[in-house]
């Protein structure tokens, strides 16, 4: 059986809501939910662990373990992580910033990684726009082949093992800089494996991301 972790810690500044990103309503229920209830309805998901700000813990919705998240997003992993049930393996990691994540993309993304073998298995997009490396001062030092380039997201699914130890070797500095988990399998030399995600698989950060948000919502349900 696999655990869920759910990083919700973001205290949301740019959307402006004074409250925690998670807990920002969507669509008539705080964002977090939406993501717990689509985690819910796969069958190999046991259990579900959210990480949250210290203050708003007792938020977290019912059946799930709560934790306080840290101060940056590994951080966060690692606290989570630590208080899942022993021995479930594998470990889906999502953030609660992509509500729109349904049961049948994170059921994809467990099965993919039984199927290839890696040690974690990424939902990500393939980038369309043209993409320039450059150097200090905004100078150009040359344009990268977006043919190979993919944009990583979340659902993230790991072997539970790989994920416990490259959080427990990295250093404090090594977290801060870690914007994704599967970025410390890669440093570590383990395998990693790309997951077509839907378009519709957002983040929301900004008023107008939680606005296109509802929209799809709505959509989705035919109204």
């Amino acid at each position: 059986m696999a655990v869920a972790l759910i990083v919700a810690a973001g205290r949301g500044e740019r959307l402006g809501s004074g409250r925690p990103k998670a807990l920002v309503t969507l669509a008539g229920r705080p964002m977090l939910e939406w993501s717990v209830e689509a985690l819910r309805a796969v069958p190999s998901v046991s259990a579900i662990v959210v990480a949250l700000p210290i203050e708003a813990v007792d938020l977290a919705p019912a059946g799930c373990v709560a934790v306080a998240g840290g101060a940056v997003r590994s951080q966060s992993v690692q606290a989570a992580l630590a208080a899942a049930p022993a021995g479930d393996d594998p470990v889906l990691v999502h953030d609660a910033a992509r509500p729109l994540a349904d049961a049948s993309l994170f059921a994809a993304a467990l099965a993919e990684l039984e199927r290839s073998g890696a040690d974690a298995v990424v939902a990500a997009a393939p980038v369309t726009d043209t993409i320039k490396q450059v150097r200090t001062g905004l100078e150009v030092e040359r344009t990268l082949d977006r043919s190979l380039l993919w944009a990583a997201q979340t659902p993230q699914v790991f072997r539970r093992e790989a994920l416990e130890r490259v959080l427990v070797d990295a250093s404090d500095e090594l977290l801060a800089r870690a914007t994704d988990d599967a970025w410390l399998i890669e440093r570590a030399g383990g395998s990693v494996r790309i997951l077509p995600a839907p378009a519709d698989n957002i983040k929301v950060t900004t008023p107008r991301d939680l606005h296109l948000a509802e929209t799809l919502l709505r959509q989705r349900a035919g109204g």
